[in-house]
């Protein structure tokens, strides 16, 4: 069965959701010092979002395809999440690695 624009964009949201706040633990472990955790949270946050760029990318592939797609507000909100997700987790290895530096 088919998947609509719809139901690809809500799971754009979940996965980048659930990466996005992957990243922030990892911050939040890596302030307390516990640089295996904030490591294994980044790692969370790059497989949940890696599924939300699987998604993404089915959707740009059927629109180089010609394929009509529907642009609405849920799926514009989607790939905004998406690039938040994407921004907070680059951000998160980046206080990581800062978090470790201090750490000497």
């Amino acid at each position: 069965m088919a998947t609509s624009i719809n139901e690809k964009a809500f799971q754009i949201i979940l996965y980048g959701g659930n990466g996005r706040s992957s990243a922030m633990e990892a911050i939040q472990c890596a302030k307390e010092r516990n640089f295996e955790e904030a490591e294994a949270l980044i790692k969370e946050a790059e497989q949940e979002i890696n599924k939300a760029h699987k998604y993404q990318t089915e959707l740009l592939q059927n629109e180089a395809q010609g394929k009509e797609s529907e642009l609405n507000l849920l799926l514009i909100h989607s790939q905004d999440h998406l690039m938040n997700a994407i921004t907070v987790k680059d951000l998160a290895n980046e206080m990581v690695d800062l978090y470790k530096e201090m750490k000497s």
